[in-house]
């Protein structure tokens, strides 16, 4: 029987993963995993408390829901930036990583299989793969972008929680299968400093009925992935990792 669960989720993807080679991306898989232990470690959070799924260029976490998302976040935005810089400062150009980051909440089920099946983790691979989100990226110098959902921006990032300072986030709407969606990116478009302005920041409320597709991710934490547009299945075990 499929039991669902609420959970935090947390998405990391590698950047341009694809055009390397496969000494390359061993190596950034490896990377990959040290940057997202040591950020939940800093955040407090063991093994204990968390379920990964590998999907060759990224992982996603599944982290227990009494786990304070604001202490998560802090970690994402002060641990996070500060190990990339650090590996990347001694790594060859061929062997530097990007990360695209997506923080979302909701329910999962996770059947006997250790499939992960839910709308809710749907909606946050959307996010992971947005066209604004993929640019955001490539417009900055640092080396990752934080993308929260209007459910966490809205429910913690709003009420500015010791670490976190809510005008730093900007709003952008995501333009998925099910229709548009709000989301919040940490830091300006281009690389600027971060603005402590409020203009044109209040909140939309999504329109209905854009959650109606399903993801499965099968669980393999070594394996590769396929991946299918429109409802998204993510099974492991297989394939090349993109």
């Amino acid at each position: 029987m499929t039991a669902t669960v609420n959970r935090t989720i947390l998405l990391f993807d590698i950047e341009q993963f694809g055009r390397r080679d496969d000494v390359e991306q061993a190596f950034l898989r490896r990377l990959l995993y040290d940057v997202a232990d040591q950020t939940l470690t800093a955040a407090g959070i063991d093994e204990t408390a968390r379920l990964r799924a590998d999907r060759g260029d990224s992982v996603m976490e599944l982290i227990d829901a009494n786990i304070p998302v604001s202490v998560l976040l802090k970690s994402l935005l002060a641990e996070t930036p500060a190990l990339l810089r650090n590996k990347n400062r001694v790594a060859s150009n061929s062997a530097q990583m990007r990360l695209r980051i997506v923080l979302s909440t909701g329910h999962v089920a996770v059947d006997e299989l250790n499939g992960w099946v839910g709308s809710d983790l749907n909606h946050a691979c959307r996010l992971l793969d947005a066209a604004p989100l993929r640019e955001a990226l490539r417009q900055r110098e640092e080396d990752s972008v934080l993308c929260v959902s209007d459910g966490v921006y809205q429910g913690v990032v709003r009420h500015g929680p010791l670490g976190v300072r809510p005008e730093q986030f900007r709003r952008i709407t995501v333009d998925a299968k099910e229709g548009p969606t709000i989301a919040w990116v940490h830091g300006e478009a281009g690389g600027a400093a971060p603005s402590t302005a409020h203009e044109d920041r209040a909140p939309q409320e999504p329109e209905p009925g854009m959650q109606h597709n399903t993801t499965h991710v099968g669980r393999d934490q070594y394996g590769g992935n396929t991946h299918v547009q429109g409802d998204v299945h993510y099974r492991f075990g297989g394939g090349d990792g993109r």
